[in-house]
């Protein structure tokens, strides 16, 4: 194979971004776009490509469980021969319409062209040791919860994390979810389509189109890239998981009211909020500059400019912006560890530690904290992150009602009634639960004088 055309193709690329990714920090969807960008790949490479970033990403710790044993001196082996081992196996044990004999002949092509002779040979009787040898088995971790993490492809940490407090039967569930590819979802914008409508036009599109067992505002949608559609740049669809539709979902915004979205960016839910109002407005929040544009933007191609406010603030400002009492309702999606978002953004797994969920915890404390003046009594404070550790949940609403004796917290409800039946006042979806995105809500609302 000529060299121009190996240094183009998917598997090259793939180690290329993957080696950025792993060492530097890049970001795998952002150095994905610029390389398709870049060479120009049809669908077919393209989709290879995509395939074998995320596919490595996700099952990361796998495929350096199984490498191993076969690297005697881990310690010298170079940066980009140890990924292109990792995009190797995974295509020999997760993609099986490849042939063997493409992945090693071109992973041999490609250590002779990134390296010299000698890597040449090296990659060569790694990947022929490997033919003879096979994969060892996870079977041989004797601790439980360690295999779990190898078969999982998930941080030790975590998975100690979630057994305690799911158990095991449903952190396994969960884990295995996490590595299944996302659904394709939109919202339905229904100040411009009903949801038949914008089913109707997505598949004269060429897309296909099912309904959401989580909210009827959602549809999942396959067979093409939704943002490249006339649906979506009508303003017609918003590209956004289920799950994250609930919040708003469950503040039953109505008419006239007055709202607070206090961490807005990119403004999905705003838009959403914007939905529900005709005279009311949303006021919506972010502390960087450019984010506020985004959610500008947004607003405007959902044709809902009129209904929103964007505006440069920390949210930890917002009583010295806002007057007391101003809001019918406050939704504060709050930054949080993100995950609940592993199937969509696995690296999030490797990044992450508890250390910084704790950390989160406080400054979602502190918002909350900040925010609580401006709800009007008997209005509402919804509080979502779209994480699934109860530190960054429910103890978070614990810790601030303890602190707020004029909150009590509701039962979150949302138009399916999902999970109806639980004793928990707050929702927590997990991956597994609808195959959208792990995340939380919780409802609280502001007393009255003279309540109770």
């Amino acid at each position: 194979m000529p060299n121009r055309k190996l240094k183009a193709s998917p598997r090259y690329l793939a180690v290329e971004i993957l080696t950025r990714v792993f060492k530097q920090g890049s970001y795998s969807n952002l150095a994905l776009n610029q390389t398709i960008t870049k060479y120009q790949l049809d669908k077919r490479d393209a989709h290879l490509l995509t395939t074998l970033v995320y596919g490595v990403i996700q099952r990361q710790l796998t495929l350096r469980y199984w490498l191993k044993p076969f690297i005697k001196k881990p310690a010298k082996l170079e940066a980009w021969v140890e990924v292109l081992f990792l995009v190797a196996i995974y295509q020999l044990e997760y993609l099986d319409k490849i042939p063997k004999r493409a992945v090693f002949n071109e992973s041999i092509e490609i250590a002779k062209v990134r390296g010299h002779e000698g890597v040449r040979r090296f990659v060569t009787g790694v990947l022929h040791e490997i033919e003879r040898q096979g994969l060892r088995s996870t079977a041989l971790i004797a601790d439980e919860t360690e295999r779990l993490s190898v078969e999982a492809s998930c941080p030790l940490w975590l998975v100690e994390k979630l057994i305690g407090e799911v158990g095991l039967v449903k952190a396994r569930s969960i884990l295995a979810s996490i590595n299944q590819a996302p659904e394709q979802t939109v919202r339905v914008n229904t100040k411009l389509v009903s949801p038949t409508q914008a089913r109707e036009k997505l598949q004269a599109e060429g897309f296909e189109v099912t309904t959401s067992p989580v909210t009827p505002l959602a549809l999942r949608v396959s067979g093409g890239f939704v943002p490249a559609s006339h649906t979506f740049k009508a303003g017609e669809v918003i590209v956004q998981d289920e799950s994250a539709m609930l919040a708003v979902e469950s503040m039953a915004i109505a008419g006239p009211e007055q709202v607070l979205d206090a961490c807005a960016a990119p403004g999905g839910k705003t838009t959403q909020i914007a939905m529900g109002l005709t005279t009311g407005t949303v006021v919506a929040l972010d502390i960087h500059k450019h984010k506020v544009k985004l959610i500008a933007e947004n607003a405007k191609r959902a044709q809902v400019s009129n209904l929103v406010t964007p505006q440069q603030l920390d949210a930890r400002m917002v009583a010295t912006e806002f007057k007391a009492g101003q809001f019918d309702k406050v939704l504060v999606d709050a930054p949080c560890s993100g995950l609940g978002l592993l199937r969509r953004k696995p690296e999030i797994k490797y990044s992450k530690s508890e250390e910084d969920s704790q950390n989160l915890s406080k400054i979602q404390l502190a918002i909350l904290d900040a925010v609580a003046a401006s709800v009007k009594e008997g209005g509402y404070l919804t509080y979502s992150t779209c994480t699934i550790l109860s530190q960054e949940n429910q103890r978070v609403v614990t810790a601030f009602l303890a602190k707020h004796p004029e909150f009590e917290q509701v039962k979150t409800k949302t138009a399916y009634n999902l999970k109806a039946d639980r004793q928990e006042l707050g929702l927590t979806i997990y991956p597994d639960d609808y195959l959208s995105d792990g995340f939380f809500i919780a409802n609280l609302q502001k007393k009255k004088l003279g309540d109770d």
